[in-house]
């Protein structure tokens, strides 16, 4: 799948890593859909995560990034959208797991419990691999839709 345009938002917490991200992305010729935030001043992360889920849901976007302190948050409210399937990772294998088998479609990075240098190996290995299908789908399946 050639992916042109990815959805990224993020609370105070995670706009540390979200620039790196950003510049990641545009460096391997992909758009991006930034909905913030833009500093470390507190706000609420379902500001910034439900338009990035409602353009992966409307397929504006192939994929959604979404960081917050604990990417707990952020993939909780990234899941209450239709068709999203919104992983949290910690380790460059569960993202790479997240879209092989559980064909995850938004990637929720926990800021405060990885380096930047983890997460941007995280989105590079979401990135990279693909849904394998099979038996994977057949449980994929079986999550009911909101």
């Amino acid at each position: 799948m050639e992916i042109k345009t990815i959805a990224i938002g993020c609370d105070h917490a995670g706009f540390p890593y979200k620039d790196s991200i950003v510049e990641l992305l545009e460096s391997r010729g992909i758009k991006i859909r930034d909905y913030g935030t833009n500093s470390t001043a507190a706000v609420d992360y379902p500001d910034f995560v439900h338009p990035v889920a409602t353009t992966v849901e409307n397929g504006e976007a192939e994929f959604g990034i979404v960081l917050c302190g604990s990417g707990n948050g952020a993939s909780m409210t990234a899941n209450k959208h239709k068709g999203i399937r919104c992983a949290l990772c910690w380790s460059v294998e569960i993202a790479s797991l997240a879209r092989q088998h559980n064909n995850a479609n938004i990637l929720s990075i926990p800021v405060r419990f990885v380096s930047e240098a983890e997460a941007l190996a995280m989105v590079n290995a979401f990135l990279k691999v693909s849904f394998e299908g099979g038996r994977h789908a057949r449980r994929i399946d079986k999550i009911p839709c909101a």
